[in-house]
């Protein structure tokens, strides 16, 4: 197998791209394979005995690790972080260099949602009604009518987000945020559930637009995809080598329906959240606000996407409650995209990251 990023096609609207797995038109997938009987959840089979029951997610969520790891190596901590921000309803910006596999990663999740999907290859002269749809005239009738563009789809990947002008990126502020797309005075309503799974090069910068901080605001995780360990490329290689580099996209099968996912959101919606839990959460957005080191802290609406995000993480480790460390794993991605340093820090050398460990160090943990 390969860890190449799969999307070298360059023309300007890529609903094929074809690399290896028909995507020319949105597509149905086919419905999802029925599931072994549930397993219970790690913390409940050692005894832990959670008031609600997790069973069934945990099963789902094992069922699309084993799926995805028949084509990808390692990378377990990227599809964690994936399947939360899937069960907390928000996007996900993955960057990373080409050839660790961001795009492979998107694409293989899509493929365990049996929903719509569509690819669009963004490029600089990606126009929006290339991404929303546009209204055509029709002779016969005398009227227009609208034809949706690829985002009606309930999975979209957006690949090298980073290339498509301003006027563009500004056309998804609001099927990003709102889930609705307005066109010659229609509100069309996009169909549930509805992810944009987005890539971008963070060291390729010809040809490139900085994303607005609005747009940024609507990731739920901004998640850097990174190389794979020695063992990991080690692993890599031997498949290939033995020939299970052809493994086929196809092998990979759905395991949720719409349904489904539906059911296991409502349930992570009722997740326990303690008081304290609560004030911590704002405590560290807050600190992001009086940083000596930020020029721009995060907004209420990464306070929420912190509180969803560990909502489902607790959910997916198979536990009703959230505790101070699902936060704090989840910092990061939150809060990475949504802070901005100030020039001085940045000429010193120093990162985001650096700054939210810093953060999350100094305030205290509840217990």
């Amino acid at each position: 197998m390969e860890p190449t990023d799969l999307a070298p096609n360059s023309t300007p609207l890529d609903l094929a791209a074809g690399n290896d797995t028909p995507l020319a038109e949105t597509a149905l997938l086919n419905e999802p394979a029925p599931l072994a009987e549930s397993a219970p959840a790690p913390e409940a089979a050692a005894g832990f005995a959670p008031r609600t029951d997790f069973a069934q997610l945990s099963a789902r969520a094992e069922a699309v690790r084993a799926e995805i790891g028949k084509i990808i190596v390692g990378q377990a901590d990227l599809l964690e972080l994936l399947l939360t921000a899937v069960l907390a309803d928000g996007h996900v910006l993955l960057e990373g260099v080409p050839g660790v596999a961001k795009t492979l990663m998107a694409k293989l999740l899509a493929r365990t949602l049996a929903v719509p999907f569509s690819r669009i290859q963004f490029t600089p002269d990606l126009m929006p009604a290339d991404v929303l749809g546009t209204s055509i005239f029709r002779q016969n009738t005398g009227e227009f009518e609208f034809r949706r563009g690829p985002i009606f789809a309930s999975v979209v990947l957006i690949d090298e987000i980073n290339r498509a002008p301003a006027k563009t990126q500004s056309a998804l502020f609001e099927v990003m945020e709102e889930r609705t797309v307005t066109q010659d005075g229609t509100t069309y309503t996009m169909q549930e559930p509805f992810l944009v799974l987005a890539t971008q090069n963070p060291v390729e910068q010809e040809g490139t637009y900085r994303l607005p901080e609005a747009q940024l605001d609507r990731f739920l995780f901004k998640l850097r995809v990174g190389y794979p360990t020695l063992a990991e490329e080690v692993q890599i290689l031997q498949g290939h080598h033995a020939g299970f580099g052809g493994t086929s996209l196809d092998s990979v099968q759905p395991i949720l329906s719409a349904a489904d996912l539906g059911a296991l959101r409502a349930q992570v919606r009722q997740q326990r959240v303690e008081p304290n839990i609560l004030e911590y959460i704002a405590k560290l957005v807050g600190q992001t606000r009086a940083h000596k080191a930020l020029y721009l802290g995060a907004s209420p609406r990464a306070s929420l996407a912190l509180l969803n995000g560990a909502k489902a993480l607790a959910a997916l480790r198979g536990r009703d409650f959230v505790t101070p460390e699902d936060v704090q794993f989840l910092a990061p991605s939150v809060l990475r995209h949504r802070i901005l340093l100030t020039p001085e820090r940045e000429m010193e050398g120093g990162t985001p990251d650096e700054v939210v460990q810093q953060i999350v160090q100094s305030v205290e943990v509840p217990r």
